[in-house]
């Protein structure tokens, strides 16, 4: 089913990049691209057989969005976070998955993981009140999936919680108004007071140690991978996906381009273009191997049934965060060879160099924290992370 899906998003390119500028423009995915993916497949790919998705090999996943965001950058960005609900849904009770799925299957979840709902123990379940930022393409789904603390008596952090929350719970607020990714509708989610049954709560550190309900009826080797690993990867493909897309496009433009400060020459014959492109070139290539090299040992692991080593999941941390900077890297070069025409609105460069940007700050990008957890693994240090 990947090879077909791949085939017919690689169809629906040209009108996704036809509607990227309003995407950009109107803030938010067109609801015809979403219809699109949709009808392709895109974000079943990840969600479980039982309910008509494909429960597939994660890499093919990750270069549709990879394709995708080449054409769009908020597209890829919403498809790939989507895309990844549908598969952590997976890890909830058979309850909670029946209730968004069994009268339609095609159902979206949003997600906004920073703990900042406050969870209050009632019967049956929590009460729960807060408001998230970022929870990107929520306006296209029906659920979201928000982060939340529990408080032990003293009103202490006690646990960090992950809950399943239906649109008739909460409202979103129309509050995206930034430079990057301007098309994912990224708003923020507002929620007070409202009952969440014990069924549609998950642990963090539950996710974090590789468990969950819904292992019990999704018993296939997806929903036996790390939350971070398909998490964090599902958020640097758009990246070097946009990236990608604009290096294509670029060098075809600069192939008969001719440069006034070179005396009329073609861009081409330009020794320095010639460096600057084998260099992102190279960057994106480094970002694609070993971001596919990584997932694809851990899906094999799972697919074997064999225990995810921690040195294998902390390098692909290192690696996934060393992609996004790679990607950076490479249209940083782009932006600066292309000259003034970079800095035209709508432009493939101007809008990936954004795109680009504006996903790199993202936690899961957090260069820093990963390298250091690769470093204190190497060292032979504990390492209690819930993103690795």
């Amino acid at each position: 089913m990947s090879g077909e899906v791949l085939e017919s998003v690689r169809a629906l390119l040209p009108g996704i990049a036809a509607r990227a500028r309003a995407a950009d423009e109107e803030r938010r995915v067109p609801v015809e691209t979403v219809r699109e993916l949709t009808e392709a497949g895109v974000f079943r790919m990840l969600q479980p057989k039982r309910y008509g998705g494909a429960e597939s090999d994660p890499v093919p996943f990750l270069r549709v969005v990879r394709e995708i965001s080449g054409a769009c950058g908020s597209t890829g960005w919403v498809v790939s976070v989507l895309g990844t609900h549908s598969w952590q849904l997976g890890l909830f009770t058979q309850e909670a998955q029946d209730e968004v799925w069994s009268r339609c299957p095609r159902t979206l979840v949003s997600s906004s993981y920073a703990p900042l709902g406050r969870l209050t123990p009632v019967e049956g379940g929590y009460e729960l009140s807060g408001r998230w930022s970022f929870s990107s393409g929520c306006d296209h789904a029906s659920w979201a999936l928000l982060g939340g603390l529990l408080p032990d008596a003293a009103g202490r952090p006690l646990d960090v919680m992950t809950v399943l929350v239906p649109r008739s719970d909460y409202v979103i607020e129309d509050v995206w108004d930034v430079i990057g990714l301007r098309g994912t509708a990224s708003n923020d989610i507002v929620v007070e007071g409202a009952f969440v049954p014990a069924h549609r709560v998950v642990r963090n550190y539950e996710q974090a140690q590789v468990r969950g309900p819904g292992q019990k009826v999704n018993t296939g080797p997806l929903h036996r991978m790390p939350f971070a690993t398909l998490f964090t990867s599902a958020i640097t493909a758009p990246v070097i996906g946009a990236v990608a897309g604009c290096y294509g496009s670029s060098v075809t433009a600069m192939r008969d381009r001719v440069r006034l400060s070179l005396g009329g020459s073609r861009f081409a014959e330009d020794q320095f273009a010639q460096v600057a492109v084998a260099r992102a070139a190279s960057e994106i290539d480094a970002a694609i191997l070993q971001t596919e090299r990584n997932v694809g040992e851990v899906y094999g692991h799972a697919v074997r049934g064999e225990r995810i080593p921690m040195e294998l999941r902390l390098r692909t941390r290192r690696d996934q965060v060393r992609a996004t900077e790679r990607a950076i890297e490479a249209i940083d070069i782009l932006f600066k060879i292309a000259g003034g025409n970079s800095l035209r609105r709508g432009n493939p460069i101007e809008r990936a160099w954004r795109d680009a940007h504006a996903g790199s700050v993202h936690v899961a990008n957090d260069v820093e924290r990963a390298l250091a957890m690769y470093g204190r693994g190497e060292f032979g240090l504990t390492v209690e992370d819930n993103l690795v």
